[in-house]
């Protein structure tokens, strides 16, 4: 069990309670919990009491998921909700002519946290779900995220390990380097087999009112030669969201 440092306040350790929810798990016993959260099992018990009584939790006899009361907070308050209503329409239009997975990704550190996805029957594989993460160097989002972040990111994915879920994958610091420089030049990232070697990721930025890059508009498309023929589309509806974001922060509109 971790170490709980000194003097944690009772608000942190209910957040690393919270947080020890990950994306595949519906529900957790109150044991599971505590060892994630790297608390004793009494000490977690009392706090997910605490939990349940807001509604941040739930209880289903023994195990435990995360409560209705939260989702609903966390989805009023989140500044991702505007951009998901924003993006949805043309995601939902491109997804139509494409008929492959489409999605939405934003910056979270030094990983890619992935906002919305549309999928259909028979398309490629997909390993990304809402909610869930990668990190920023190994897919076609987090490398378009990645290469308009500050340097001191960029500088910081460099200097630690970077898992090779491929043999395409980048994992080596000169690369991240020079593919970072290449989307920049060519506005885009395609990435043929770098999670998954029977998929390509393509990628393009989406901007916000002062041309910084807010988020990434993706697709995940059968390995072949097809991918680059997406491109165009891709960015026509990167386009389309960065109009309505930029439109939306006009005073009086």
């Amino acid at each position: 069990m971790a170490r709980v440092p000194t003097g944690e306040s009772v608000l942190a350790r209910a957040a690393r309670i919270i947080e020890a929810f990950g994306i595949d798990d519906s529900t957790l016993t109150v044991s599971e919990i505590a060892r994630r959260a790297g608390l004793h099992v009494a000490t977690a018990s009392r706090l997910i009491e605490e939990l349940v009584r807001c509604g941040w939790l739930e209880r289903d006899g023994r195990r435990v998921r995360v409560g209705v009361r939260l989702w609903e907070v966390g989805s009023r308050s989140s500044p991702t909700v505007g951009l998901r209503e924003a993006a949805r329409p043309f995601m939902e239009d491109l997804h139509a002519v494409v008929e492959q997975h489409t999605q939405l990704a934003v910056r979270e550190g030094t990983e890619v946290l992935f906002l919305e996805r549309l999928t259909a029957r028979g398309a490629a594989v997909n390993f990304t779900r809402v909610a869930g993460r990668l990190p920023l160097h190994a897919s076609s989002s987090g490398l378009v995220l990645l290469a308009h972040s500050p340097a001191e990111v960029q500088e910081q994915v460099m200097n630690a390990p970077m898992r090779a879920f491929t043999e395409h994958t980048i994992h080596t610091p000169r690369d991240l380097r020079a593919a970072l420089a290449q989307i920049r030049r060519q506005g885009y990232a395609l990435c043929a087999g770098h999670i998954h070697p029977d998929t390509t990721g393509v990628a393009v930025p989406v901007r916000g009112t002062h041309d910084e890059v807010v988020a990434a508009l993706g697709l995940i498309v059968p390995n072949d030669p097809s991918a680059y023929s997406q491109i165009p589309a891709l960015q026509a509806a990167a386009r389309g969201i960065t109009r309505v974001i930029s439109h939306a922060a006009v005073p009086g509109r």
